[in-house]
C-alpha cells in the first residue's frame, strides 16, 4: 500500500467495457521527507487509479498497485494496475501528526 494525494480526475469516453462507470483519479504519491520526517514530500510520478470510495481532490488516500489492486473489492475482473482502497483520516510519524497538518 502507498499514500497519495488526489490531484485530479480523468475521463475516458472510449475504454474497455469492464471500465464503464468507473471513476478514475490522478494520484501523486506522497513520501515522508527524510530531511524533515514531520512532513510529506510529493513523489515524481503520477498514477491513474480506479476509485470506488468517493475520494475527492486534495484528499490523501491509500492505494495499491499491480495484482494487489485487482484484489480490492469489485476489482477482480478489471484491467487495472492501481486502486484507491482507503481515504486517510490522520497520519502520525514519530509521535507527530503530519496529516491533517496544523497549518491547514
Amino acid at each position: 500500500m502507498f499514500l497519495a494525494r488526489v490531484i485530479g480526475s480523468l475521463v475516458a469516453t472510449k475504454k474497455d467495457a469492464a471500465m464503464t462507470g468507473r471513476k478514475l483519479l490522478l494520484l501523486r504519491p506522497l513520501l515522508i521527507d527524510e530531511a524533515n520526517p514531520g512532513q510529506f514530500r510529493p513523489g515524481t510520478n503520477t498514477v491513474v487509479a480506479v476509485d470506488s470510495l468517493g475520494a475527492g481532490i486534495d484528499e490523501v488516500v491509500l492505494f495499491c498497485q499491480g495484482s494487489s489492486a485487482r484484489g480490492a473489492a469489485g476489482m477482480k475482473t478489471l484491467p487495472i494496475d492501481a486502486a484507491v482502497i482507503g481515504i486517510v483520516d490522520t497520519v502520525d510519524v514519530l509521535n507527530k501528526k503530519i496529516y491533517p497538518s496544523a497549518n491547514g
